[in-house]
């Protein structure tokens, strides 16, 4: 696991949702997960769908960023790159019962991507920056950060 530091310029008016009220930027820490597969690109790609099925979370979408660019911008040899975007019903329910504005960082991703001639899967903890943004209190959702960080980790470890 990776943790970086991250400065994020926070908007917002209201006190009671944003613990950084009246401040600009802020410096948060974030667990990134990251690690170089030694499988194919799309051979990876249906190991993170079938992991997080495994493991209860439905594959809302699977989406080739390089495609679109390809279809869109007419990049024709940009890097294969995808996201597989997902939803645990049960940890999605929690959140949003403790704050409707964690809904704004729905859904779990996945991303997949190759770099230079290597595949490469990675994740990053939304709950924890919605926590560390001030969408939701830290309290309240410090039980829900640990389930979710188990949930996360046995789809991780199946990759």
């Amino acid at each position: 696991m990776i943790v970086y530091s991250l400065s994020i310029i926070l908007i917002g008016t209201n006190p009671y949702h944003n613990p950084f009220y009246g401040k600009q930027v802020v410096t948060i820490m974030v667990d990134i997960l990251r690690k170089e597969v030694p499988y194919g690109f799309d051979e990876t790609v249906k190991k993170v769908e079938e992991a997080m099925l495994s493991e209860g979370f439905g594959v809302q979408l699977t989406t080739g960023i390089h495609d679109m660019f390809k279809k869109r911008l007419g990049i024709d040899d940009y890097p294969k790159y995808t996201m597989v975007l997902g939803c645990k019903p049960q940890l999605a329910k929690r959140a949003l019962e403790i704050s409707k504005d964690m809904g704004t960082l729905f859904p779990c991703s996945f991303t997949i991507y190759e770099e230079d001639g290597k595949v490469n899967v990675t994740h990053v903890s939304l709950i924890k920056i919605g926590v560390e943004i001030g969408l939701a209190d830290k309290e309240a959702m410090a039980s829900l950060i640990e389930d979710t960080g188990k949930a996360v980790r046995k789809v991780w470890d199946k990759i």
